[in-house]
């Protein structure tokens, strides 16, 4: 699937941003980050950070190639992810493994389950090989 084909199923909606959007959303992964890391904070919270990360590069990728996720229908986060391999060159296992994290911030969400430190670990790395990849392909702020 491609970007014109997510755009002509309503997935995604045109979106000029421009470079300041897209380095402005990589800046507030990088924040997000590290709100991540601290400790002091419930691992749930520091787990939806770390996931918040992870869909504002996603995100800043799909701006800087000129669309966004179509917010009026269900599954944007979803659909933010899965163009990663289209965006961002990232490869099929790990979008794989961030998806399983999507669904498990949609659980802690609505489920009020919790999150174990090895599940905010993995949230954790996985934010940051794709905030390095984000700031290597898309700019530094």
């Amino acid at each position: 699937m491609s970007l014109e084909n997510l755009l002509a199923i309503q997935r995604l909606v045109r979106h000029e941003a421009g470079r300041s959007v897209v380095l402005k959303l990589v800046a507030a992964a990088e924040r997000n980050l590290a709100d991540a890391r601290v400790t002091a904070i419930s691992a749930e919270n520091r787990f939806d950070a770390a996931y918040k990360a992870i869909l504002q590069c996603a995100l800043a990728a799909l701006a800087a190639k000129g669309y966004r996720t179509s917010t009026s229908q269900p599954g944007h986060h979803q659909t933010a992810i899965q163009t990663l391999p289209l965006t961002l060159a990232v490869d099929n296992g790990s979008v794989i493994v961030l998806d399983a994290l999507r669904k498990q911030r949609h659980l802690t969400d609505y489920t009020g389950d919790g999150v174990s430190k090895a599940l905010l670990a993995e949230c954790i790395a996985q934010a940051e090989s794709l905030l390095h990849h984000a700031r290597a392909t898309l700019g530094d702020p």
